[in-house]
């Protein structure tokens, strides 16, 4: 856009306007293709389903503050108050990058949740209990959920600390050099497929004669990183049915002795394998949609910049301030296509 002139003002503000029109329909249409897009690929599939971060409500909140900044900026510049459009200009401004701030926040939390842009929903690969299971303290560790149990009771978070330092070590293998046990711990005891792993010159045997071969030791691998995570059966932490769920059709899955039920039966064998195959779709889109909304209130804050700077340097006022008055449509529209955002995500995510 350019700054008014006296040359066809009518016109110029018609095309203008049309322009920006024009915008707002073709980002609507993208929004409506990738909700739709979210609501079919739910369908008969398995669905995550979790509150939205706190991050997310509070960059909501600073995006309303900045459409009511703008709002007042633009009165100021009908009524030429050069001090109430430029401080409502930087508060604009100011409260655009706080909602381009929280969103990240919003996506750190999902991260430190488990949920991240491309994942799975089951843990398959590694999961405690297939091949490997351990004992500490004498005790057998049992997992329910992503909860590591001892006697059926949680292990502390120091306790499992120290199992997750022993467990790191074999995080990482390689093809061609066997693990190697190089931080023992005494307090806690391996066992592969019901039988106690041996450490030999620090390398892991299955019994008195054979070493854990390479697949062996990937399985442990990925047991490791599971273990470092806490993750058990699922990606997501926290507790099932509480800070997540898995739908099927619709439906909330119950969850119990390591097993999803549905309609209070176990899922039967295809279900089951569908569950441990699928990916979560829910995350992806969610991921895709917000950040294809914050991409343009990202460019469209840039171009806030260059009118903010012309506020700053005087040239909007009572009878030039067309493009302030443009430049606010687009962020209010923004705003408005956020919270619309938010309010699907909530009811339907």
């Amino acid at each position: 856009m350019n700054y008014e002139n006296d040359m066809n003002p009518e016109v110029r503000e018609k095309m203008k306007k049309n322009l920006v029109y024009v915008g707002i329909f073709s980002i609507v249409m993208l929004f409506a293709g990738l909700t739709s897009g979210y609501y079919v690929s739910m369908g008969k599939s398995f669905w995550l389903k979790y509150p939205m971060p706190s991050g997310f409500y509070l960059s909501t909140l600073f995006i309303a503050l900045s459409s009511l900044s703008f709002w007042w900026a633009i009165q100021g510049a009908k009524k030429d108050k050069q001090g109430q459009l430029k401080g409502a200009m930087a508060a604009t401004l100011l409260f655009g990058a706080a909602f381009i701030y929280y969103q990240f926040q919003g996506y750190g939390q999902l991260i430190d949740n488990g949920v991240n842009p491309v994942n799975d929903m089951l843990v398959t690969n590694g999961r405690y209990g297939d091949y490997y299971e351990f004992k500490y303290k004498g005790n057998l560790v049992a997992v329910d959920g992503n909860e590591y149990l001892v006697n059926g009771k949680p292990i502390s978070d120091n306790e499992f600390k120290k199992i997750q330092a022993y467990f790191k070590q074999f995080e990482k293998i390689r093809h061609n050099s066997p693990l190697r046990v190089r931080q023992p711990n005494a307090q806690i005891e391996l066992y592969y497929n019901g039988n106690p792993v041996l450490v030999k010159n620090s390398f892991l045997y299955a019994n008195d004669s054979t070493q854990l071969t390479y697949s062996d030791e990937v399985r442990l691998s990925e047991l490791a990183v599971h273990i470092g995570d806490k993750r058990g059966d699922f990606f997501a932490r926290g507790t099932y049915g509480k800070d997540f769920t898995i739908y099927y059709s619709g439906k909330a899955l119950d969850y119990e002795n390591r097993q999803l039920k549905y309609n209070g039966t176990v899922l039967k064998p295809h279900l089951q394998l569908s569950a441990m195959q699928a990916s979560d779709s829910a995350s992806a889109y969610l991921y895709l949609i917000t950040f294809v909304h914050l991409l343009h209130v990202f460019i469209a804050l840039l171009y806030l910049v260059k009118v903010a700077i012309a506020s700053f340097t005087g040239k909007f006022s009572s009878q030039n301030h067309l493009s302030l008055r443009l430049s606010s449509i687009f962020w209010h529209f923004l705003g408005l296509l956020w919270l619309y955002l938010l309010v699907f995500l909530i009811f339907i995510h």
